[in-house]
């Protein structure tokens, strides 16, 4: 098994940056999610809500981001002393916040209030101590700082969709950190812990799939194939403690290093059952 692809979101819900080698540290991949809006009371914004999102190319510049959208482009720095408190789900997080010329030129990109932040190093933020065994560190990320998904499981959802009349879905929808090329789908759901480029994975949460799935990564429309309908029939979790359809795991990293489009995955350990799924006719 290799690694096929490797991608950043350097802001959060923003485009997918594709990279050949990418820095891993405790806190996922270096880059990943450190920039996010919020609305003028701090709470998080995605795709979710705004769509247009799909449409933000997120580049990191020394002390900062570029941001372009269409033909608008906007390159921000923030002043470590300018802070605010933001929310991501359940995890407070002291963030820098940039300028207030620069949120008003982006609450007219979106057409709503907004504030850009930044996960500098002053901020922390930790989760998943019920799932990692203690608390990882981690960016802006919905959960976990690692998204790693395997290749034959799109292969197999694809299937499903086809069999719908719908239409495919590239891996894009899924907003994955580490894509693994592997020859049996869903076999993920018994990886416990893996090793990519000397590195130690531990995959310790399977990934609840939500709307943002059905949305198109480049425009951000709900257009094209429906990966939600097409999971529901084999990939609706019956454990409570994680609802919904699943699709990829959340991964901890356990050491650090760089990680290369093509390492070999290594499997060091596996679970002695699947994640239980509802099956549907």
């Amino acid at each position: 098994m290799k690694v096929i692809g490797l991608n950043i979101h350097p802001l959060k819900s923003g485009r997918a940056i594709p990279r050949e080698i990418v820095d891993i540290d405790r806190d996922g991949l270096r880059g990943d999610r450190r920039f996010m809006l919020v609305d003028p009371d701090g709470q998080f914004i995605t795709q979710r809500e705004l769509q247009s999102l799909a449409q933000v190319e997120a580049t990191h510049v020394p002390d900062g981001v570029s941001l372009v959208m269409g033909g608008r482009k906007l390159t921000v720095t923030f002043d470590p002393a300018s802070r605010m408190d933001v929310r991501v789900w359940s995890s407070d997080v002291n963030a820098t916040v940039a300028a207030d010329a620069v949120n008003t030129t982006l609450s007219g990109w979106f057409g709503r209030p907004v504030k850009l932040v930044h996960m500098d190093d002053r901020a922390s933020r930790k989760v998943g101590e019920e799932w990692a065994g203690e608390a990882a560190p981690v960016g802006f990320a919905d959960g976990f700082p690692v998204l790693i998904t395997n290749m034959a499981s799109l292969a197999d959802l694809n299937v499903s969709l086809i069999s719908k009349g719908q239409e495919p879905v590239g891996m894009d929808r899924f907003r994955t950190n580490i894509l693994v090329d592997n020859d049996e789908p869903w076999e993920e759901d018994l990886w416990e812990s893996v090793e990519i480029g000397g590195i130690v994975f531990d995959l310790v949460k399977p990934c609840a799939r939500c709307i943002m799935t059905t949305q198109d990564q480049i425009t951000g429309e709900r257009i094209g194939g429906n990966p939600i309908q097409g999971l529901a029939e084999k990939r609706m979790s019956a454990d409570r403690r994680v609802p919904g359809v699943l699709f990829g795991w959340n991964a901890v990293p356990r050491s650090e290093g760089p990680v290369r489009l093509g390492d070999e995955m290594r499997i060091l350990k596996t679970r002695t059952e699947r994640w239980p799924m509802k099956i549907r006719a």
